[in-house]
């Protein structure tokens, strides 16, 4: 999950971001023979360490450094590259358009020229929108190649993130398919995207199709920058998209860091709202603006950690149910057949081999 050193004094916290989207954004890189020792080394970033966590500062200095070596925004993921001004131009399209709905449509438009392998779309019905991210080709022969997870991880980001930007606001995602399986660094996605992150492999040989979904009524808000706030938003972009997390989702890290920080004490939203200084009736609507609630976040946290547990200690499946919270080992149980479909026991030793 992105980390911070101190939810309640931001000026003094750190976000970070799991070590696979760096190997997931280094993999066109390495299909092209290039050698990122040098572009990791500038940014202090060593990969050696896959448990390790890389301060976004730095994530978002080598994504810049990666598009400038390559002249490709695409990381080299693509058939053809997408050449260095093509997010300035994206922005500049998207910056005259009435409303957020018309700006995605440009958006589409536009990354149909300049990225062809995946074709974006919106579709509206009954109160609910979803953003489409499919395939037109195979972006690799594996479906959980890291760099087709990345591409997909990516344009999502980037829209998302731009969306946000243009709309003045954080936009939440209801939910987000993901056309892969479940990957190592998963338990990020309900910080930069939603709580409801879920995973449905694409078949081998085909391709697949990413479907984020929102509440329809944000594509008719209005787009609020303009010329000047976009000359200070292409500074550092579009590297600074990823920086875009700490605002965006705001409320959703505070509470999680605190629901983790009291653990095996379990926080009520009450207990977190006077912690924050803030309403629970505040706190509730911040957090629905963000696409998620405190029952999501309780949950996740307590998924996150108890499939980290299991598969990478031997701690007894009693005494993992104990640090998280529960205090009737058969509530753990039943929680974690609903996240999986299966018994902690069968998922240690399907995933662990224990």
């Amino acid at each position: 999950m992105l980390h911070r050193t101190n939810p309640l004094s931001p000026n003094r916290t750190q976000t970070t971001v799991a070590m696979g989207f760096v190997t997931g954004m280094l993999a066109g890189l390495a299909r092209r023979g290039r050698d990122p020792g040098p572009l990791l080394s500038a940014t202090g970033i060593d990969i050696a360490d896959t448990a390790s966590r890389v301060p976004i500062e730095r994530y978002a200095a080598l994504y810049n450094r990666i598009n400038r070596q390559l002249d490709d925004e695409g990381f080299g993921l693509f058939a053809q590259p997408m050449r260095l001004g093509s997010f300035e131009f994206l922005c500049r399209g998207c910056l005259s358009a009435p409303t957020l709905a018309e700006a995605l449509h440009r958006a589409s438009r536009f990354l149909h020229i300049v990225l062809p392998d995946l074709a974006v779309s919106v579709r509206r019905a009954h109160g609910q929108a979803e953003l489409v991210i499919g395939e037109s080709r195979k972006l690799a022969d594996d479906p959980e190649d890291p760099g087709r997870i990345f591409a997909f991880e990516w344009l999502l980001r980037l829209l998302h993130g731009l969306a946000c930007w243009l709309a003045g606001r954080g936009l939440g995602l209801d939910s987000v398919i993901f056309p892969y399986r479940r990957p190592p660094h998963a338990a990020d996605y309900a910080l930069i995207f939603t709580e409801d992150s879920r995973f449905a492999p694409t078949v081998p040989g085909g391709v697949g199709t990413l479907v984020a979904s929102f509440n329809a009524n944000l594509l008719d808000l209005p787009v609020r920058r303009d010329e000047a706030a976009l000359t200070a938003f292409l500074d550092g972009a579009p590297g600074k998209i990823t920086t875009l997390y700490r605002r965006d989702r705001e409320m959703v890290i505070r509470v999680r860091d605190l629901l983790r920080a009291a653990l095996p004490a379990t926080l009520s939203l009450d207990n977190i709202a006077g912690r924050l200084h803030l309403s629970p009736r505040t706190v509730h609507r911040r957090l629905e603006e963000e696409g998620s609630s405190f029952r999501a976040i309780k949950d996740a946290l307590r998924r996150d950690l108890a499939l980290a547990r299991l598969t990478k200690t031997k701690e007894s499946i009693a005494q993992i149910a104990a640090d998280l919270g529960y205090a009737d080992p058969s509530a753990f149980y039943r929680a974690f057949v609903e996240w999986t479909g299966m018994a902690p026991v069968h998922y240690r030793r399907h995933w662990s081999g224990r």
